[in-house]
């Protein structure tokens, strides 16, 4: 344990994003001294809408909403406001970051139009763990000496636009971009466009493109299921489907009885081989949020098509052996690529591989945690969410609050990694999605914010059926330990009444109401209670064992 004298301080936060709010308010939580360092000249990241793309920075485009809905996507001790829509544009999401950046008065640690150019350890770094920040601000730099550093330039830098791999494309002679530099849709009236991957990002643009284009050309190779926004019943599909009882069944249940159970719902909406959008044999898994999607293609205004096999001046020929001529416009929506050029090797190199970071958070190279990367994730819910809670351990590992495994065991496991990788044995996993509830609870565990079910039903049945049976929000993260806040069980016993309140804006008289929770709770209370329990209690011996 750190002695109070030897406490980390000052702390250099890089970016004003989702993840670098989280970092400053986290820091403040523990009394430490956040400077954020942020190139553009306003905040909020991605998440700022600009109507161009000349300072080669991404952003939202104009019709973005959200995929997440806002119960599950907040701030875990800032609830979005009552009357805010459940899946929300840009605009309005970037309101509700302006409103939690003024509550807890984040700005003022800001320093815009900044940008880091290096950060290196300090010479005696072995002793302080200290490390040299150099930055740039209207042509003049700076240099300062910080404790600790939280790198929050997340996944979207660098766009990712594979050239390479598509023969004849450096002759085609209609326009190429990447979906980095899209923001509207006026200027592809009546083209003919060619949309390449099939994310969250290539089905909106396809989607948004097809009502303005003379037609839209969707490319996959690996095709994907397309979720609706809404589940059963028209409620927010994260608040139904991620929940705790549901994670429990899926780590008990075989994988490949699950899988059948998921190929079959997905497919009792719309039949995704009719589509074109069924997942290629031996390809991993993947899922995109779009609710228009399969209309549009039962409406031919998009055609799903398979890999392109090669370009020629004005067409692009696909693997299936079909030609679509007089291509006006390619869109790769093919990703992203990260990097840290601000930093030095071999730390450089350890940072850009995500599974070699420690819980995805800590390099595992350094003598001393006093650097942490917040946000490089991949995730089956929230990434707002997980940072935060990533920020929180974090912030506690700089003073000291909690251990990290020293360098020389993790270093270790990264060697072991590698070589088990090369033979096979096991797959590099850095591009997988990590479960939500788990990797959020493993965080937890490491700052004693994890709930314990077990105590919260013998002490308040009520808030812990809704923890367990009900939907995952971050405000189960606020219930105990550091960090705790009185209003978290208010807010689970409430966020079904903020889910409401943007959709009861007509009333009905005399209108059927749905069965309430405690309806359903005496009917099958009793028998799931125990069942859970049950399996609540095996987990627990086999992972004792």
């Amino acid at each position: 344990m750190l002695t109070r004298a030897s406490m980390t301080k000052r702390v250099a936060v890089i970016g004003a994003g989702v993840s670098g709010l989280s970092c400053i308010k986290c820091c403040l939580d523990e009394d430490l001294e956040p400077t954020c360092f942020e190139r553009s000249d306003d905040f909020g990241g991605l998440w700022k809408f600009t109507e161009d793309s000349k300072d080669r920075t991404t952003r939202v485009y104009r019709s973005l909403v959200t995929n997440v809905c806002k119960e599950m996507s907040c701030y875990s001790d800032f609830p979005f406001q009552e009357d805010f829509p459940n899946f929300m544009s840009h605009a309005k999401f970037w309101d509700y970051l302006q409103e939690f950046s003024e509550h807890f008065d984040l700005l003022k640690y800001i320093q815009f139009k900044t940008t880091v150019c290096s950060v290196t350890k300090c010479p005696d770094f072995s002793e302080t763990g200290q490390w040299d920040v150099v930055t740039e601000t209207e042509g003049k730099q700076n240099r300062a000496v910080f404790d600790a550093v939280m790198v929050c330039t997340g996944h979207f830098l660098n766009p990712h636009l594979p050239l390479g791999s598509f023969p004849g494309v450096h002759k085609f002679q209609g326009q190429i971009l990447h979906s980095q530099e899209y923001r509207t849709p006026e200027a592809f009236q009546g083209k003919r466009v060619l949309v390449i991957g099939l994310g969250n990002t290539g089905g909106d643009i396809a989607v948004e493109l097809s009502r303005t284009a003379a037609q839209v050309f969707l490319s996959t190779r690996t095709g994907a299921w397309v979720y609706s926004r809404s589940s059963v019943g028209g409620y927010p599909r994260n608040m139904m489907s991620t929940r705790r009882c549901n994670n429990l069944i899926a780590q008990v249940v075989p994988s490949c009885f699950l899988n059948w159970i998921q190929d079959r719902q997905m497919n009792k909406r719309f039949n995704h081989e009719n589509y074109g959008l069924s997942i290629t044999k031996g390809k991993k898994k993947k899922a995109i949020v779009n609710d228009e999607l399969p209309s549009c293609i039962l409406c031919g205004t998009i055609t799903v098509k398979t890999s392109v096999k090669e370009f020629t001046e004005t067409s692009a020929v696909f693997e299936d052996g079909t030609v679509e001529a007089n291509i006006d416009i390619v869109i790769f929506t093919t990703g992203y690529t990260f990097s840290f050029p601000f930093l030095e090797e071999p730390l450089k190199s350890l940072c850009t591989k995500k599974m070699f970071l420690y819980k995805r958070v800590f390099p595992p190279n350094l003598q001393k945690m006093t650097f942490a990367i917040i946000g490089l994730i991949s995730l089956t819910g929230s990434i707002l969410a997980a940072t935060e809670l990533q920020a929180r351990w974090a912030t506690r590992v700089f003073k000291g609050l909690c251990k990290i495994p020293p360098a020389q065991k993790l270093m270790a496991e990264v060697v072991r990694k590698q070589h088990l990788i090369k033979r096979g044995v096991i797959k590099d996993t850095s591009q997988d999605k990590l479960n939500y509830i788990s990797y959020m609870d493993e965080l937890a565990a490491c700052i004693g914010a994890r709930p314990n079910i077990l105590f919260l039903f013998l002490k308040d049945p009520r808030l812990a059926w809704q923890v367990f049976f009900g939907p995952c929000t971050p405000y189960q993260y606020r219930l105990v330990g550091p960090g705790k806040w009185d209003g978290a069980r208010n807010a689970i016993l409430t966020q079904w009444d903020r889910t409401m309140k943007p959709l009861k804006t007509r009333t009905v008289a005399d209108s059927p109401q749905p069965a309430s929770m405690s309806h359903y709770f005496k009917v099958w209370g009793a028998p799931i209670l125990c069942a859970s329990l049950l399996l609540i209690g095996k987990s627990l011996l086999f992972k004792s064992v």
